[in-house]
């Protein structure tokens, strides 16, 4: 039964809470707002008691898919579920009543904190020093560049080309072309990873970059790394790594090792805090100590057995964010580290490769691996073969709902057909596992036998089949009492 608007649980003159009478002196709204601004009518709010406005939202919320209610596949966003202990230390009141403009002297022991965690975050990546300004991995992205930029200009030079693998993340190109780069595609071989000659070819002295994904976005490492890295640096390039998939690598292998210069990661994802839906978000930035002077300001610096903030810095890039970032994300982020140390960090990683080997193993005889190798923590399958009977990747993605689980990134990346990408993390057991691959081969053989049950799911959700075209063209957001303005073809109307 579908849950009714809040406007239509509205009773008129019913409330949830009433205000005190007002001790402060009274106005007359039109000494301080134009008269042809003001409202002649009270705005049409709902009115409704608290326990139904309560009763309302709980409602909407168990309709929703989530990390807490339901497994999450989404590939390259590592949703895995998060310890609701780091929801509650983030929410001690030493952390969450500070204020961005109290003194040093007051808020030692979160410039503790931030320093612990820079120092941190070097340790499992192996980079010199870092900044937690960037409230987001595409931000981190961008500052990162900004920080390529302010390298060659010091150098005399400027260049004005990054070179991107067509199995990159999407937000990299994007970053680039935003910070004023000239963006060239890496074609990838046919193992899915970087072609070194293709790399050599496009490798010109105008390029200041190159930046990529490792893993990259078919779940593969890039075995070459080393010799890419050295490749670049023989032509005083930097490799920029978007270390969004950071989580196939904790306590295992460190960019900073393989010859990258630097890094963002999106703590949100490897570091399990909760997001989605716009943020919260952390996108810190590493560097090595030759690029550690262009890191913004202001920085966290140890005097003694004090900290402080450094605000100097001549070739800094300057601030990114104001204030110090999304500081509550890095406070899950730090207690997520030192709960698991440095053997729990490996062994979640661990986790997580053999979950994505045994869902592919699963999954391989039915659904193929376009680029086929023992994949980090993710992998990507083609369902290029369900479009003899009229099904589609998206199609599947739908049907998934009908069997209760949210539906994993579809038709990315580019390169592969009719595209999954399939992250399990690893949070989830070998149980749910089985279920959702029983899932997706029920699925495959509905789309042989009853192709037009896939092509109308969901069938069993609260909000039947949307036609997304029109939803993103044609948007009509408005309400009126009694009625949806907003009806995209297939959902139920109510007039």
């Amino acid at each position: 039964m579908a849950e009714p608007l809040i406007f239509e649980r509205s009773v008129p003159g019913r409330r949830g809470y009433l205000l005190p009478p007002s001790d402060v002196p009274g106005f007359r709204a039109d000494d301080i707002v134009p008269s042809d601004r003001l409202r002649t009518e009270p705005p049409p709010l709902p009115e409704i008691a608290e326990f139904d406005a309560i009763r309302h939202y709980t409602r909407l919320s168990q309709q929703n898919f989530s990390v807490d209610t339901h497994f999450y596949p989404l590939g390259s966003c590592t949703m895995k579920y998060n310890p609701k202990l780091n929801e509650r230390i983030a929410a001690l009141p030493g952390f969450a009543f500070l204020h961005p403009f109290q003194p040093a002297a007051q808020v030692q022991g979160m410039l503790a904190l931030l320093y612990e965690l820079e120092q941190l975050l070097c340790a499992i990546t192996g980079m010199h020093a870092f900044t937690l300004q960037p409230a987001a991995g595409a931000q981190g992205e961008l500052t990162g560049l900004k920080i390529i930029a302010a390298y060659h200009r010091r150098k005399g030079r400027r260049r004005s080309t990054i070179l991107i693998p067509d199995s990159a993340h999407g937000t990299n190109p994007a970053s680039a072309a935003l910070s004023g780069f000239q963006v060239v595609q890496l074609v990838s071989g046919r193992d899915g990873l970087i072609d070194l000659n293709e790399l050599k070819e496009k490798l010109t002295k105008d390029v200041a970059a190159l930046m990529l994904t490792n893993p990259n976005t078919l779940g593969l490492f890039e075995r070459e790394i080393k010799t890419i890295a050295a490749v670049l640096h023989e032509q005083d390039a930097l490799i920029y790594m978007d270390g969004a998939n950071m989580n196939a690598l904790l306590g295992i292998a460190r960019p900073g090792e393989m010859g990258v210069d630097l890094l963002q990661l999106n703590l949100h994802k490897t570091f399990s805090t909760p997001h989605g839906g716009g943020g919260p978000g952390a996108g810190p930035v590493g560097v090595v100590k030759r690029l550690e002077d262009f890191l913004p300001v202001p920085r966290v610096r140890k005097v003694g057995k004090r900290f402080r903030w450094e605000e100097r810095s001549r070739a800094s890039i300057g601030r990114v964010h104001g204030f110090y970032g999304n500081v509550g994300v890095l406070v899950r982020a730090y207690a997520y580290i030192r709960a698991l140390g440095r053997e729990g960090l490996m062994r979640a990683n661990q986790a997580a490769i053999i979950n994505a080997n045994y869902l592919k193993a699963k999954l391989q005889p039915i659904f193929p691996v376009p680029f086929d190798d023992h994949c980090m923590h993710e992998f990507v399958v083609t369902l290029k073969a369900l479009k003899t009977h009229g099904v589609t990747a998206g199609d599947v993605a739908k049907r998934l709902l009908d069997y209760g689980f949210y539906a994993p990134t579809v038709y990315f990346p580019l390169i592969v057909d009719e595209a999954l990408m399939i992250e399990p993390t690893e949070t989830e057991s070998k149980e749910t596992l089985d279920e959702f691959a029983d899932a997706l081969l029920a699925i495959e053989q509905e789309a042989k036998t009853k192709p037009d049950l896939v092509r109308q799911a969901p069938q069993r959700m609260i909000v039947e089949r949307l036609d997304e075209v029109k939803a993103a063209r044609e948007p009509n957001l408005r309400w009126k009492a009694g009625t949806f303005l907003f009806s995209p073809e297939g959902s139920t109307q109510r007039k």
